[in-house]
């Protein structure tokens, strides 16, 4: 049961020929992201986030209502770099608020989601096709191919 409960959590583990890295090579290789021109940070972490590195971006998604509403998110990824057995431990968490004025409304939710907004339009073809807009997925896409391309294990921590 093992390998599947890891499926279900989001463990990934490296091809077994890679030599794993340092953890300080590991953390310049995460760092590195932050120089491709995408929307989010990846820095180090501070005392109080209990991590080493973080990656965090902010975003305003619309409402599906059709009013004006929009809604401000912030997504944190929080990652442990544990040396002793190659591995990477990650939290997720989200942060929201919606609305304006007195009516809005604040949350906060460990594991958060990730999120992805497409909209439709025509292509070079006539043809309506949806296109992808913002998708918060690929930072952690792009980190854990750092990790499992350095040797390190990927696990999702809740």
């Amino acid at each position: 049961m093992g390998r599947l409960w890891d499926k279900l959590l989001g463990t990934k583990y490296p091809d077994s020929d890679v030599v794993p890295l340092s953890a300080l090579e590991v953390r310049d290789a995460m760092l590195a992201i932050n120089g491709l021109r995408v929307p989010f940070l990846i820095r180090n972490a501070g005392p109080a986030e209990h991590a080493d590195v973080v990656a965090e971006w902010w975003f305003r998604t619309s409402s599906f209502d059709n009013s004006d509403r929009q809604e401000e998110r912030r997504l944190r990824l929080r990652m442990y770099l544990d040396p002793s057995g190659h591995e990477v431990q990650a939290v997720q968490e989200q942060w929201s608020s919606a609305g304006g004025g007195p009516s809005m409304q604040h949350g906060y939710r460990p594991g958060g989601t990730f999120t992805v907004e497409w909209t439709r339009e025509r292509g070079p073809d006539g043809r309506r096709r949806r296109v992808t807009t913002l998708d918060t997925r690929d930072v952690k896409k792009a980190l854990e191919k750092v990790v499992l391309s350095s040797g390190w294990t990927w696990r999702r921590v809740r």
